[in-house]
């Protein structure tokens, strides 16, 4: 089954070109089945490459699903047109009576601020608090992961010497989870930001599990209420040019810009990206939208507390 997005998403034409089937809301109305409900909370600056980047990996599935984002009603996005928002995305006031099978919720580009110093920080953290009773599995990716864990459990942030920026091989410490179903023992994952987590803040609250980490890029998976959140320090959802077109835009005008590790081949950014993440990341979306929504929301998604 195929994804079902709203009419004339600019994702639609991309991903049709790239033999991804996804289905308009003007087709998936013809169909007679109960599609799982997923919203997405896209944080990121550029939001029609986010949104067509989780697009790909949810159309990986099955599944019929049923896409709607969700945007903040106190913060207006600088790098997308307000046309495309109004067309596509829906204030939190509008959807905080709904109910939903899965949520996603992206990094943003506010890491190096204090939580409380971001102008969203209330409104954001009012949606945390909101998904633990209307949402069966939230993923929280990137900034939204460390803000998550602040949230919810009071795990803080650490700043980091230097940018963590590349490509970075990550350990599975619980292989026998449906989350890490066809995962072989070790995975890539992209990582850029400026802060990190640390594995004893984890390790020492007893309503977190961490699954996976790196010698390199430290914490980059975590678990809590048994799958009903996920956070993810980095991002498997980035397309293969998504660190050379941030490599490109901040070389020469920024003092701290390195070269992306174990990123381009030969490490030379004159030579085409290595993807070492792409399979893992359709496994981790697929096991996601499989085992810790379809398996566990229940049929009447009213139901959901």
């Amino acid at each position: 089954m195929p994804l079902r997005i709203p009419d004339q998403l600019p994702a639609i034409d991309i991903l049709k070109k790239e033999n991804i089937f996804v289905m308009d809301d003007t087709r998936a109305h013809t169909q007679d089945i109960r599609p799982l409900k997923i919203v997405i909370l896209n944080l990121m600056p550029l939001k029609i490459t986010t949104e067509t980047d989780l697009i790909r990996l949810l159309s990986n599935t099955p599944l019929q699903l049923d896409i709607t984002f969700m945007k903040l009603k106190s913060h207006t996005p600088k790098n997308t047109p307000i046309e495309h928002m109004m067309m596509f995305y829906r204030d939190f006031d509008e959807l905080r009576n709904k109910k939903f099978d899965g949520m996603i919720i992206t990094g943003a580009p506010v890491e190096q601020l204090d939580y409380e110093e971001v102008t969203y920080w209330e409104e954001v953290s009012g949606i945390f608090e909101w998904a633990r009773t209307h949402v069966m599995s939230t993923l929280y990716i990137c900034w939204a992961a460390q803000a998550g864990l602040y949230y919810h459990y009071g795990i803080p942030k650490y700043p980091l010497q230097k940018k963590m920026f590349g490509i970075f091989k990550q350990h599975t410490l619980t292989p026998y989870l449906p989350i890490f179903r066809g995962f072989d023992d070790e995975f890539f994952m992209p990582h850029s930001r400026h802060t990190e987590l640390h594995r004893e803040d984890i390790l020492s609250n007893p309503h977190l599990t961490l699954l996976a980490e790196s010698a390199e890029s430290g914490v980059s998976m975590v678990m809590a209420r048994e799958g009903r959140e996920f956070f993810i320090t980095g991002h498997l959802e980035y397309a293969p040019n998504t660190l050379d077109n941030e490599y490109r835009r901040d070389v020469g005008k920024r003092d701290d810009v390195e070269l992306p590790k174990n990123y381009y081949l030969d490490d030379d950014p004159k030579k085409e990206p290595v993807v070492r993440w792409r399979a893992h990341a359709n496994l981790l979306f697929s096991n996601w939208i499989n085992y810790y929504v379809y398996q566990a929301t229940p049929y009447n998604i009213e139901e959901i507390g």
